[in-house]
């Protein structure tokens, strides 16, 4: 039987903590949970791998379903239901509503949204393990087909979905992330805590920051490129890496040993929570050569902590940067190079992009995506 007031969301990437999908289904809860309570519907979670899961804070309080299956044999479980019309209500508490935030969408009768973040795979498929293009290049479009609603991240991902499969843009509302509040221009209290800190990561002084999972699109190996072309003129810069390894990973780091600077790159390693904000702060210049992103939170959180930030200029990364940052080729080393050169040299203009960041920061917000996502479940209620 069909619970007809209640909404289940997929939060089993943040519950697992899987980067941008996992931060984006978090948020959203957390921003959801007050304004669904408030319309008279009942909030649900469904998350994967129950038995090795141990989701924290709100996650764990609310109702929730879960299976055993892990990411590998939940993903093939999907494709089977909806290649055999199996229906799949049942392991998500028989809602009203599914929201589909893992680029997953089992059969199922109850109306469903699904978020579509990206589409990498069909644009540049070699940065992609092989299993996951051949699942995803045979699922997404039945995927985003069987979804009554489709989210999109950007106007970027819109366009391509539109492009690439022909999908009605009656069917898509673009609603844009937002970066956490904790991310903001350093406070005084901020401030007494550098220190700290910048020993406990062993950061320097001056350092260039990038804040990602290490894969191919994030074009790592031009970034690096540019960094070795500017340590002559600043012989103190370090080059900080944020994130885990992802996947083909290995080629960035044969060009690490390659190029002698093994001793010039800082890996923090895992980075709390608490901590980050203050990579941001701290950091003399924060740079996202990457090419392409569905939406980009990074370097939105570099500017919401007033960073000064050199970007790509490819996908939806202009639409969350507007004026607000030095943007560049990403495939054009040269000008990622001088770019970084600017900042780095000029204090006047990286006063000007620190002041900035923020301005631009504040047109996102996650009470705003929660509104209008409620918006979205409660027109396919109603219909």
């Amino acid at each position: 039987m069909t619970n007809n007031n209640t909404i289940t969301i997929d939060v089993s990437p943040a519950v697992h903590k899987r980067a941008g999908l996992g931060r984006y289904a978090d948020e959203l809860v957390h921003a959801l949970a007050p304004k669904v309570a408030a319309a008279g519907l009942d909030l649900r979670l469904f998350y994967t791998e129950a038995k090795t899961a141990q989701p924290s804070g709100l996650l764990a309080q609310l109702p929730r379903s879960t299976t055993n299956l892990g990411y590998k044999p939940w993903r093939l479980s999907a494709l089977a239901s909806q290649f055999l019309r199996i229906p799949r209500d049942g392991v998500y508490g028989n809602p009203a509503l599914v929201h589909a935030t893992d680029h997953l969408l089992p059969y199922v009768r109850a109306k469903s949204v699904f978020t579509l973040h990206d589409l990498i795979f069909e644009i540049f498929p070699e940065h992609h393990k092989l299993y996951n293009h051949l699942f995803l290049k045979l699922m997404m479009r039945r995927f985003l087909k069987a979804a009554d609603h489709i989210i999109c991240v950007s106007e970027h991902t819109k366009r391509d979905a539109e492009r690439l499969y022909g999908i009605d843009p009656a069917k898509i509302t673009v609603i844009y992330e937002a970066a956490d509040p904790k991310y903001q221009p350093a406070t005084p209290a901020d401030r007494s805590r550098h220190a700290t800190v910048r020993q406990k990561y062993n950061l320097p002084e001056r350092y260039i920051l990038h804040v990602s999972t290490i894969e191919p699109r994030k074009n790592l190996g031009r970034l690096l490129e540019a960094f070795g072309a500017l340590k002559g003129e600043f012989p103190d810069l370090k080059l900080v890496l944020v994130g885990k390894k992802g996947w083909l990973y290995e080629p960035f780091f044969e060009q690490l040993q390659a190029g002698g600077l093994e001793q010039e790159v800082i890996f923090p390693g895992y980075v709390a929570e608490e901590d980050l904000p203050l990579f941001y702060q701290m950091a003399t210049v924060f740079c996202f050569p990457s090419v392409y992103e569905g939406f980009g939170l990074p370097p939105l959180e570099a500017l919401s902590s007033g960073c000064a930030v050199v970007c790509s200029n490819a996908s939806s990364l202009p639409e969350v940067m507007g004026e607000a940052g030095l943007l560049v080729t990403p495939t054009d080393t040269r000008a990622i190079t001088e770019a970084l050169r600017r900042v780095l040299s000029d204090d006047a203009l990286r006063r000007d992009l620190q002041e900035r960041g923020p301005i631009q920061a504040s047109k996102f917000s996650w009470a705003t995506a929660a509104e209008q996502t409620l918006e979205v479940y409660q027109h396919l209620l109603r219909n």
